[in-house]
């Protein structure tokens, strides 16, 4: 009588899977640290409620008097601050974008590898389940081979 057959066991033969936010944060500069929390601050509700507080205040103080008049109408000064934090803010927030750039394909690559992974063990795994198949039906044969045989009817 014929043994059902198997197909050897599947070995893990690929590396572990790694964990790209460890990776890409291992390899981070103080510049791109620095470049990345500027971003999320400045692209912050915070900072706008903040910056537009700090503004509203500024005009008042110069238009009201209050105190000495340090940036007269239409604000000068206001407009020069605002420029140059727009000048040194918006290179900070590419550098920040072209750094996210970078971890998004690191990020798709590593998925595609996990895909490959995966696609290899459940093409095994698949395998294995048509040599169950395969191997029940022929038990299943055996076994009607065995109830169909007339000694055993006595």
């Amino acid at each position: 009588m014929k043994r059902p057959t198997f197909p050897a066991p599947y070995k893990h033969e690929h590396a572990p899977v790694k964990n790209v936010n460890e990776v890409v944060n291992e390899q981070l500069t103080i510049g791109q640290r620095a470049a990345d929390w500027i971003a999320a601050k400045v692209g912050s509700w915070e900072f706008i409620i903040g910056q537009s507080a700090i503004l509203t205040f500024w005009a008042l103080l110069n238009v009201t008097a209050w105190v000495r008049h340090w940036d007269p109408y239409p604000f000068i000064l206001m407009n020069l601050v605002l420029s140059l934090q727009a000048a040194y803010t918006a290179p900070m927030i590419m550098m920040s974008q072209n750094r996210q750039a970078a971890y998004d394909r690191i990020e798709a690559h590593n998925d595609y590898e996990v895909n490959l992974k995966a696609e290899e063990e459940i093409k095994e795994v698949l395998e294995n389940l048509a040599a169950q198949n395969i191997a029940i039906a022929e038990l299943h044969a055996m076994l009607e081979t065995l109830l169909a045989r007339p000694e055993d009817k006595e």
